[in-house]
């Protein structure tokens, strides 16, 4: 099990590249996180519903996404509460006391979990959350050293030492961890070094003094990870890029962004920025403006409003400009939208941007599936997944974007320069993605290929880790889970 000395210091991008490695030395190697909180997620073949990185590390370990590879996803619908998916499918909103109190409950659907896949696998790799040194959170913990003590799984500690504070943050976790747990620990990796591993050396010895802990291993800073689908909403803030391209896009930073890495493959087009537009300013010149997916629609048009986007949105199309709504995006462009029975927040009914004629009435039903279909300009065909809890009616859909089963799929203005979908994932076609540019004007320039990219990045990670670790090494720590460690 792979635990940070904090958030975002890597663990995700070490179990995909770890995972790639393993595989290719001939091991069934599958993903596991015990409890995520991320609003990127992914749609199982089944129609359940995990974490965006733990689909990703599916895809490095070369099998398919599974329920159980996360069975507890929490996706934050407010400052205090979240909506809370168990072994796939929504169990309904709690706010942070409310979850406090469910998560003992919960450790035995993870246990159950991840008993399956260590049944199917030679090697599970788990992947912690944040930090175990939060200690206030430590009660009914199902995401750290709750279920690695459960479960007597060793712990390999992660720290990134890009961010300052390495040494202490390992020295520190160990001593805020009780005697049971320390005993848990194997070492540590530290991760996203830059430069001579060689000046790291006087350090080793003072950590093992303070912690009891050897170093592991040093991994570089991995460019190629650049290349793979980020999966915080920190990380597409800090991934903003300038407006110097040829077609540029712009996508409002809202509070509530959800499953943001459909720009991912938009971002890798030669000729194409995206900027991610932070809140207090207006929105820059663009060509195209995304309104990306969210946890809470009635919410973030809200503070879409607040912000006075809406009226830089309704000048960006007076002078020509396209608009793209995707999911709860798609769901903002129509007349209203209504929540009658409060499922993303307080019940009632908002006003859209009303660029198109459809309104959009909020379910109890989520809609989760994987879809094949074809962009109804171009014929290009296409594949992505619906993950949403809204119907959307209304003449405009008369008009549909998409072709899916033989039906229409979310609308299209008669101009082609208002777009509306459910569909996530549909930007990864390289052909839809070329023929969707050039309908708005986007010149034709090297081609890009982004499944392709995303499997050599993977491909390049676990060979630096190769270079960085000893893998063999590194596994003889996990050992077998045998029922008298339990």
């Amino acid at each position: 099990m792979l635990q940070g000395t904090g958030s975002d210091v890597g663990k995700s991008t070490l179990v995909a590249g770890l995972g790639r490695a393993y595989v290719r030395r001939g091991l069934r190697v599958l993903p596991f996180k015990p409890q995520n909180m991320a609003n990127n997620a992914a749609v199982t073949a089944d129609g359940g519903e995990i974490g965006r990185a733990q689909a990703l590390q599916a895809r490095a370990c070369r099998v398919p996404p599974d329920r159980d590879m996360n069975p507890v996803l929490l996706k934050p619908e407010a400052d205090r509460r979240a909506q809370v998916i168990v072994r796939g499918d929504v169990a309904g909103g709690w706010d942070a006391a409310g979850y406090h109190r469910l998560k003992p409950d919960l450790l035995a659907v993870v246990r159950e979990s991840f008993g399956r896949l260590a049944a199917d696998a030679d090697l599970v790799l788990v992947e912690g959350a944040g930090s175990p040194a939060e200690v206030n959170l430590r009660a009914g913990d199902i995401a750290n050293m709750g279920f690695a003590l459960a479960e007597g799984v060793p712990v390999v500690l992660v720290a990134d030492i890009d961010r300052g504070g390495m040494l202490a943050s390992v020295v520190g976790t160990m001593m805020l961890l009780p005697p049971e747990e320390r005993r848990l620990v194997r070492g540590y990796l530290v991760n996203k070094f830059r430069g001579d591993p060689a000046l790291l050396a006087p350090a080793f010895p003072i950590v093992a003094a303070h912690s009891g802990l050897p170093c592991l291993g040093t991994v570089p800073w991995l460019a190629a990870a650049r290349a793979l689908p980020a999966e915080d909403a920190v990380v597409a803030e800090a991934a903003s890029r300038g407006t110097d391209a040829e077609f540029r896009i712009v996508v409002p930073l809202l509070p509530r962004i959800a499953n943001f890495d459909d720009l991912d493959p938009l971002r890798a087009e030669p000729g194409v920025s995206v900027a991610f537009a932070p809140p207090g300013r207006p929105l820059p010149p663009a060509d195209l403006i995304v309104l990306p997916g969210t946890k809470a629609t009635r919410a973030d048009l809200a503070f879409l409003r607040g912000e006075r986007w809406d009226i830089d949105i309704h000048a960006h199309v007076r002078q020509g400009g396209a608009v793209l709504g995707i999911c709860g995006g798609y769901q903002m462009l129509g007349r209203t939208v209504a929540d009658p029975d409060g499922i993303e927040g307080p019940s009632g009914t908002s006003a859209g941007l009303g660029l198109f004629d459809a309104c959009t009435t909020m379910a109890r039903r989520k809609r989760l599936a994987p879809v094949e279909g074809r962009h109804a300009a171009s014929g290009e065909p296409l594949r992505g997944y619906e993950m949403h809890m809204g119907v959307t009616e209304g003449p405009a859909l008369a008009r549909p974007f998409l072709m899916v089963g033989g039906r229409g799929e979310g609308a299209a203005s008669a101009d082609g320069r208002i777009l509306g979908t459910y569909l996530h994932g549909l930007f990864a076609a390289d052909g839809f993605r070329r023929a969707f540019l050039a309908g708005l004007g986007a010149r034709a320039r090297a081609v890009a290929r982004y499944e392709v990219e995303v499997e050599a990045a993977l491909d390049a990670i676990a060979d630096g880790l190769e270079q960085a670790l000893d893998l063999d090494a590194l596994l003889a720590c996990a050992g077998p889970v045998t029922t008298a460690s339990r």
